[in-house]
């Protein structure tokens, strides 16, 4: 096994945490849990809604794979983090599938818990395999 790749991606968000924006081992890639910050404007108040807010962390995963050579395509598990479940899984999960090809989303787990940093509504980390 060799030592693990620790990206960080300049074109990335900005960290709100001392963290990795992704780390890499045996082709295995694990990407640290984004915010719907912009990362052009980190400081910008947060798009509203969940829809929003899910596919701006989208916008920021996909820079991080980008810049490590890798797409959606790549990713095997995503783990989904909610401030309010309730109220957003429905909406959620109506808008996930568009993120991926069709009959090859990757396994997921969604969670709620009671916050999350920069008052964000969701939080998405994934894992991806290279090729």
């Amino acid at each position: 096994m060799s030592l693990p790749i620790h990206h960080m991606i300049s074109a990335g968000p900005q960290p709100v945490a001392p963290f990795s924006h992704a780390v890499e081992a045996d082709g295995w890639v694990f990407i640290t849990g984004q915010m719907p910050t912009d990362p052009a404007a980190p400081n910008a108040p947060l798009p509203e809604g969940i829809e929003a807010q899910t596919r701006r962390v989208i916008e920021n995963l996909k820079l991080i794979l980008g810049g490590i050579g890798l797409g959606l395509e790549h990713v095997t598990m995503a783990r989904i983090y909610l401030t309010d479940f309730q109220r957003d899984y429905a909406a959620l999960n109506q808008l996930w599938p568009s993120f991926f090809e069709a009959r090859k989303l990757p396994a997921r787990t969604t969670i709620g818990v009671t916050g999350l940093a920069v008052g964000a509504l969701v939080e998405i980390d994934l894992v991806a395999r290279r090729p």
